[in-house]
């Protein structure tokens, strides 16, 4: 069932909202500053690409990279990641309102949590339970 939602869900928009995230992450890695939120706006590329079966958590880490995480999402948050939160915020609350719609809300919801809160945060797959990123 997972594949065909997936297959779905790139015929009606993953794919350019992946595509989109694979461009912000090469604008970000052209700098070299930017190269680890690059990375981050890649991993949401992935997560974007094939949704169901996947979610994220927060990764079990040395207390000494929380607070690296910490700062780099704050820095995240300020320069952008509050509007990709926004955005997929509010394509799962129009997604929702139709009863078609509703899976594929429920996967922006899931987008919400990694594109507010990205570092410090890996992609398992439901099935298997595995790291997947």
């Amino acid at each position: 069932m997972s594949l065909l939602l997936n297959i779905l869900w790139l015929i009606f928009g993953g794919f350019f909202v992946s595509m989109g995230y694979i461009a912000g992450g090469i604008a970000l890695c052209f700098t070299i500053i930017g190269i680890p939120w690059g990375v981050q706006c890649f991993k949401l590329a992935i997560f974007s690409l094939f949704p169901f079966g996947q979610d994220t958590r927060m990764a079990e880490r040395p207390a000494s990279q929380d607070l690296i995480n910490v700062i780099l999402n704050i820095i995240w948050l300020i320069f952008g990641g509050i509007w990709i939160m926004i955005n997929h915020l509010f394509w799962g609350v129009v997604l929702c309102i139709t009863i078609i719609g509703i899976p594929f809300g429920i996967q922006h919801f899931k987008m919400v949590k990694i594109a507010l809160w990205p570092f410090g945060r890996e992609i398992y797959g439901l099935r298997n339970g595995e790291r997947l990123f």
